[in-house]
This record gives C-alpha cells, sequence and structure tokens, in this order.
C-alpha cells in the first residue's frame, strides 16, 4: 500500500515538473504579447517622462523597441538601451546592446511595473494611455483646497501648484490663519503616488489621503475625528 502511494505520488510529481517549463512560457509568452505598445518610463511622480514603444521584432538579445527622440534628455540612462526582453515570470528587462540590464521592471499592480536603478532611485514603466490619464488627473489637482473636519468645519485653505520643488515633488502653499495642528505640520510640498496625494513638511513629515470622489480626498489611516481635503470653498 505505501509502495502504491509512492509510486503515484513520484508521478504526479514528475507531471507537475513537466508541466512547470510549459506553464512558464505560456506566462512569458502572454506577457510579451501584452507589452507590445507605447509605454511611459518615468520618475515615480512623472515629473521626467520618456515615451517606449516596445516591439515583438527579435534582435540578436531579445526584441525591437523605439525611444522617443526626448528620452535621453529627461532620463540619461536610457541611452544605454537598445532592446527588451522577459526574464522569469514578471521581469520586462530594458537591456543594453549586449543584453544586460539597463534596468529591471517587476509588475506591482495590473499594467504598472516598477525598477530601480541603484543610486538614481525608483522608475515606473506604465501602458502610455494610463500615464496620460493619470496626467490629467494631477492637473485636475492644481488649484485651490479646503481642509475640513468631519463635521464640515473648514480649518485650512491651500493651494496645490505644478512648480517643481525637490525631486518628483511640487510646491503647496498654506493660506494664513490656518488650525494650530495644520501649521506646525506646515506642508510645503505635495505630488499624487500610487492613488494617494501626499502633503510633505519641511521636516520629512507626510501626510497621506485617499479619494472619496473626485472633489474630496480623506486623511488616512481614518480616524474618529477625519481630515478631508475639498477643492474650493
Amino acid at each position: 500500500m505505501s509502495s502504491g502511494r509512492s509510486g503515484i505520488t513520484v508521478a504526479a510529481l514528475t507531471a507537475l515538473l513537466a508541466l512547470a517549463p510549459q506553464v512558464a512560457a505560456q506566462d512569458a509568452s502572454t506577457l510579451k504579447k501584452d507589452m507590445i505598445g507605447q509605454w511611459e518610463l518615468a520618475t515615480t511622480e512623472r515629473s521626467k517622462t520618456c515615451v517606449v514603444t516596445l516591439k515583438g521584432d527579435t534582435t540578436p538579445q531579445g526584441f525591437k523597441l523605439e525611444l522617443e527622440p526626448g528620452c535621453v534628455k529627461a532620463l540619461p540612462f536610457t541611452k544605454e538601451i537598445t532592446a527588451w526582453n522577459i526574464k522569469g515570470l514578471d521581469i520586462v528587462r530594458l537591456q543594453d546592446a549586449t543584453g544586460q540590464p539597463v534596468i529591471d521592471l517587476t509588475e506591482v499592480e495590473s499594467g504598472i511595473f516598477e525598477g530601480l536603478r541603484t543610486g538614481e532611485g525608483v522608475y515606473i514603466l506604465q501602458n502610455l494611455a494610463a500615464a496620460r490619464s493619470l496626467a490629467k488627473s494631477m492637473d485636475q489637482m492644481i488649484g485651490d483646497w479646503s481642509m475640513v473636519r468631519g463635521n464640515g468645519q473648514t480649518i485650512c485653505g491651500l493651494t496645490l501648484t505644478n512648480t517643481e520643488a525637490t525631486g518628483d515633488n511640487f510646491q503647496v502653499f498654506l493660506k494664513p490663519k490656518c488650525d494650530p495642528a495644520v501649521a506646525a505640520f506646515a506642508p510645503n510640498q505635495w505630488r499624487l503616488e500610487r492613488g494617494q496625494m501626499i502633503l510633505m513638511s519641511a521636516a520629512g513629515q507626510t501626510w497621506q489621503f485617499e479619494a472619496d470622489d473626485n472633489a474630496q480626498w480623506r486623511r488616512v489611516p481614518d480616524t474618529a475625528d477625519p481630515l478631508i481635503m475639498i477643492r474650493g470653498q
């Protein structure tokens, strides 16, 4: 009885091992098909962007791609990129002429890939249409906002701008007569990051807000006395 069970186990394991390369090949093939088209390679908050067209034509080291003319100025490391490839099950590699990685990007959300370049930071590869939709969303954030309590009491006014501050952040200005808690926090920069609005102080503190709808953002984690950002007012 024991010998029979062992034989079944070995047979099942052998079948799984034989199937694994096929599944991996199918996953890589599917990812390659999904990647063909126009993508945006950018810093995390899109202050510097590059349009990359990934193609299905083969090269000696991978597959062909095209970079828009402004890529090297925006992202200097892209001058080394000559092709792209799929590595493993979910890694999109932008590589040099020898096949070495210039940057490896892994899918972190559906259609969004993230890669790290040592000493430089994180870069995002996103479908171009989706990225431009995000840019439109960011443009809609520019202007005057009110910070209110859950009871509707306005405690501060602030203005989000598209003026670059440091890195991928933009300047924000508080209006006079803010609540002491907000005045003490004193945010001077903001950015959008993975669906959150982030306010930052000169001291490095951050407040995160998530959208309830297009015109209202609630601070997270939520509390019994919520803090909400509302357009205008």
